[in-house]
């Protein structure tokens, strides 16, 4: 049993001595070129006013009307009744039709389970 030990050892070490000679035998790596600077981010759609949405807000007795427009062109109109809840009327489709929306939400569920408990 010491004997084959001793032989793992040797081997180990043998190994250990030819990789290190393979290793400063080695050539050195290429050197690097610099990395070209980035270039310039393009400008902000964010702070085009034309896509900001304009907002016109007509008051009633008995509603609150909130009329979007982007571009001119009706996007959204939020009605809010002075009893219930309010409810928008979004565009539909190119022909200028509205389709009436209880909540803003899309209904997309993203499913959420527990794998592991601590």
């Amino acid at each position: 049993m010491r004997y084959f030990s001793i032989t793992a050892l040797a081997i180990i070490a043998a190994v250990g001595i030819a990789l290190s000679a393979a290793a400063q035998n080695a050539p050195p790596p290429p050197k690097l070129e610099p990395v070209p600077e980035a270039p310039p981010p393009p400008p902000e759609i964010a702070n085009d006013p034309e896509l900001e949405p304009q907002i016109t807000i007509v008051r009633r007795d008995t509603e609150t009307i909130e009329e979007y427009r982007v571009n001119g062109k009706l996007t959204m109109v939020k009605v809010t009744p002075r009893h219930g809840r309010p409810y928008y009327l979004v565009a539909g489709g190119a022909e200028g039709t509205f389709i009436r929306r209880d909540s803003l939400d899309s209904g997309l569920r993203v499913p959420l389970w527990v794998l592991f408990s601590f």
